[in-house]
């Protein structure tokens, strides 16, 4: 970064010429196309007073089972306590070990931690943000009890190395999926592919509510039913108390409105995959510098972009001056989990996972959202580019 750029303040940086306003996430355009669905289903509802669990969250878990080609799907309070009731339901105790991403949301960490189980950090690929599997052998240790690889911003971690490392061990693989339903590894969607999925339904993902909720995906008849009972408080029948379990039950309310939104989910992924082939397009077109680095999409899997997440060394002076051209971004995440102060008790320093730190610093989201149009991408890209001349 030019030295002229570091030492101005926000207010002094040039501004470009006049765009239009560009939001990161527009869910009143979302909600426009489909008003009228949405509306029937929440009076349908309604008019059931029938609002904890019941046969709208039975309907939406069929449906999520099948688009993700499980046995098994079943609906809980929220991504985090997805997370949480995977664990609860493969027996993760006080002092075990659970291996996962420290480039991540607090969720994924802090839903071992809950269990007092201790989360052992991997450091990422670089190109993928994913959990490197290259380094996941040698984090194992006796008392490892399961990996969860992240699939961040609806990109497959390398699945098929994580399974087999799993497998030569003998532990369970839980899917941290909550950015990624509808993505797929080779020819299978992810939270179809470890031992139990993790999907999150808040309104930012991209089947999201309008609220919290979440699922938990698995082939594994046993821990569906051991789930059942644990998302209501350890009950198989009311006041009945089998295991210590936790209320996590999904609203008919959310249920509804996420079975008419699962409809257009497909169609939702294919724009949302438009819009990262009009992005590339675009950096192609515009020649920006060779340190601003697109999201890689390997071969093997078939990203959803949650989020479209470039790198680039100058992230918050770039962030910055976007913000002042009207294009809103997002930082995901500003620092790792192992520098974080709820998990210091775990002894990690900066610097044990520089790939992560370094995405940490870099990483910068612009707008995916299926409803973005062609001339809002063209404003974000000329606006990165008008930022590079004045670098220059």
């Amino acid at each position: 970064m030019a030295a002229h750029l570091l030492n101005q303040s926000e207010s002094s940086i040039p501004m470009g010429p006049a765009i239009a306003n560009v939001p990161f996430l527009d869910l009143k355009a979302q909600f426009a196309e489909i008003r009228d669905e949405i509306l029937d289903a929440v009076t349908r509802v309604l008019e059931s007073q029938s609002f904890i669990l019941g046969p709208e969250v039975e309907a939406l878990e069929h449906e999520v089972a099948e688009y993700v080609g499980v046995g098994f799907a079943i609906g809980c309070g929220s991504g985090s306590d997805a997370l949480l009731l995977a664990q609860m339901a493969i027996g993760i105790a006080p002092e075990d070990e659970v291996i996962t991403s420290p480039f991540t949301f607090g969720a994924t960490g802090g839903s071992i931690a809950r269990l007092q189980a201790r989360p052992v950090f991997v450091d990422i690929n670089s190109d993928t943000f994913n959990l490197d599997e290259r380094q996941l052998e040698a984090a194992i240790t006796p008392r490892t009890r399961a990996i969860m690889p992240v699939h961040l911003f609806g990109l497959p971690a390398n699945i098929d190395s994580i399974l087999e490392i799993a497998a030569k061990r003998h532990l369970p693989v839980i899917e941290d999926a909550a950015q990624a339903i509808g993505a797929r590894w080779k020819d299978r969607c992810v939270g179809s592919l470890g031992t139990l999925g993790c999907f999150s339904f808040f309104p930012s993902k991209n089947l999201g509510g309008a609220g919290d909720g979440g699922m938990i995906t698995t082939n594994d008849s046993q821990l569906a039913q051991r789930l059942l009972i644990l998302r209501v408080h350890g009950a198989r029948k009311k006041y009945q108390y089998e295991l210590l379990g936790i209320n996590s039950r999904l609203d008919a309310l959310q249920a509804a409105i996420l079975r008419i939104k699962l409809t257009h989910l497909k169609d939702w992924t294919l724009r949302r995959r438009r819009n990262a082939e009009r992005y590339r397009e675009l950096f192609a077109e515009y020649n920006l510098p060779r340190q601003l680095v697109l999201p890689c999409s390997p071969e093997p899997c078939f990203q959803v972009y949650n989020q479209y997440s470039i790198r680039v060394p100058e992230r918050d002076e770039l962030q910055r001056y976007l913000r002042n051209q009207g294009v809103s971004t997002e930082v995901y995440y500003p620092s790792p989990l192992h520098v974080e102060p709820a998990f210091s008790y775990l002894g990690y320093s900066a610097g044990d996972f520089p790939n992560a730190e370094a995405a940490c610093r870099e990483a910068l989201s612009l707008p995916i959202y299926p409803e973005l149009t062609f001339s809002q991408q063209r404003a974000v890209i000329a606006a990165i580019s008008h930022f590079y001349e004045h670098e220059a």
